[in-house]
């Protein structure tokens, strides 16, 4: 009998009998110590997780689906990280984006990859989106190509290549899950580091951030909007709502008991990341998104009771003084509040840029506006002007046409998937997961009105995957149809 596992026939205290093995064994040790010696504890900490960075690879190229879930970790750690090390972070998503792509091309050395899994509309769409992003280059208003770049990466090549990959690995209803579940982990770390912030305090770094210039948007009368391990309060609070609709609803239609209990807790502890993070834009997710959800349903009782659920929660919020000690309420309520001071302000920053925009039908050039774009051009007329909204910067930037081309790229997938969902899937399982994706959509494209929630990452990552998804659902249904087929015939062979 021949075995072909070499682990089978050298076990490891074996493999310490050689000389040679022992002698390289000894060089690592004495050269990592000289290096810990010379250069720090910083050189120790890079050697420690050195085989965690080739365990890394080795599941990468074996696997490549495994860069896609990747990357939406990377999603939520990310940006954070900038408070801890000094490295361009941002580029790391550029990194492990090209490395799946890499990854996927040496799994198919001696195969084709198919790529007519990717002859989609929504891979057409993202394209034009793409290639509109990357023809602002030569937008005349243009005045910083790193500001270009910046912006084009965020904007329009994460939602291409995203979308092309997810297409491409993300096209099973098993890995689908294994991405949902992942999601719902990663949300619920970042509720719990929320909460521990409200409890303890922030630490030395996030408390530098917060000294400088941080604490003007996330310390409130002396309060502290939480932000957890993102970007800032207000993609915190909405992707954390974000997360928690499309949690509840995976919840409402489980069946496996762990699964409905995982995912029950992060929508909770989404909600309640949402409350901490003083973000009252958010409020609007779980109101938009739900609704969505019962109109998919179908089911005129479920409507009902839904709609009702949502018209509480509108008068709780618009004509009580209920619960108005409570800070994270309060704020929440200001929302819904038009004389509100602060959307005052954002009405005069739009009619401003409405009078520049004029005659300005491509934008003022992309990564050009709002304060991101402050590290580019500090005394530039776009760049001190707040967008707020995701749409006034877009608008803002690309122009009217490129506010128009987004809107129907949005509303295109929307509607078509809301049809396919209402119409055409058959599995009951992939008609939740779509649903709950849709659903927590329109929720962030709602409130993406109030803040830039969409196109920042985490949010962003997740969307383009959903938008993927969304339009991909005939062949995962089809998936569940060949399933079936081939069932029927094991039973016809069976009764024969």
């Amino acid at each position: 009998m021949v075995r072909n596992n070499p682990f089978d026939l050298l076990t490891g205290s074996d493999r310490l009998k050689s000389p040679v093995n022992l002698l390289l064994m000894a060089i690592l040790v004495v050269l990592s110590s000289w290096l810990i010696g010379k250069m720090g504890i910083t050189i120790g900490m890079g050697l420690l997780i050195l085989p965690f960075v080739f365990a890394f690879f080795y599941l990468l190229f074996v696997y490549p689906v495994v860069g896609l879930y990747a990357t939406v970790m990377l999603g939520f750690f990310s940006l954070g990280l900038g408070r801890y090390i000094d490295f361009q972070v941002g580029l790391l998503m550029d990194g492990i984006l090209f490395l799946t792509f890499l990854a996927m091309i040496f799994n198919k050395f001696y195969d084709k990859i198919d790529w007519t899994l990717a002859a989609k509309d929504v891979t057409l769409l993202a394209f034009i989106w793409f290639g509109y992003c990357f023809l602002e280059v030569i937008n005349p208003e243009a005045r910083s190509f790193a500001a270009w770049l910046n912006g084009m990466r965020g904007i329009g090549m994460y939602m291409f290549l995203l979308i092309v990959l997810t297409l491409l690995l993300l096209n099973t209803n098993r890995k689908i899950e294994y991405f949902l579940l992942l999601w719902g982990g990663l949300s619920l770390l970042a509720s719990l580091k929320g909460i521990a912030q409200n409890l303890f305090g922030v630490d030395s770094y996030e408390q530098a951030w917060l000294n400088a210039g941080a604490a003007q948007t996330h310390v409130l009368f002396g309060k502290l909007r939480i932000f957890s391990f993102l970007s800032d309060a207000g993609q915190f609070g909405a992707n954390q709502a974000y997360s928690g609709v499309v949690a509840l609803i995976l919840a409402l239609e489980e069946k496996v008991w762990w699964k409905k209990s995982f995912f029950l807790t992060v929508a909770f502890l989404g909600f309640y990341g949402m409350l901490l993070s003083g973000t009252r834009g958010a409020i609007s997710i779980p109101l938009a998104g739900m609704g969505t959800y019962f109109v998919l349903k179908k089911n005129k009782a479920v409507m009902l009771a839904g709609f009702i659920s949502l018209v509480m929660v509108f008068i709780f919020f618009k004509y009580t003084t209920i619960g108005q000690g409570n800070q994270q309420i309060r704020r929440m309520r200001t929302a819904f509040d038009p004389k509100d001071a602060s959307f005052q302000v954002r009405l005069e920053n739009q009619r401003i840029l409405k009078s520049y925009l004029a005659s300005r039908p491509i934008g003022g050039g992309l990564g050009h506006a709002g304060v991101k774009a402050k590290k580019f051009l500090p005394n530039a007329f776009l760049s001190n002007i707040a967008t707020d909204s995701w749409y006034v910067m877009i608008w803002a930037e690309l122009g009217v046409i490129g506010l128009l081309l987004h809107l129907f790229i949005l509303f295109y997938i929307v509607i078509k998937s809301s049809y396919r969902i209402m119409n055409r899937i058959r599995d009951p399982i992939l008609k939740v997961r779509m649903s709950a994706l849709l659903a927590g959509m329109v929720g962030v494209m709602v409130a993406s009105y109030g803040n830039a929630v969409l196109g920042t990452v985490p949010t962003a990552v997740t969307i383009y995957i959903s938008m993927a998804l969304l339009l991909n659902t005939k062949k995962l249904d089809t998936q569940e149809e060949d399933k079936d087929l081939k069932i029927l015939n094991e039973q016809k062979m069976l009764s024969a």
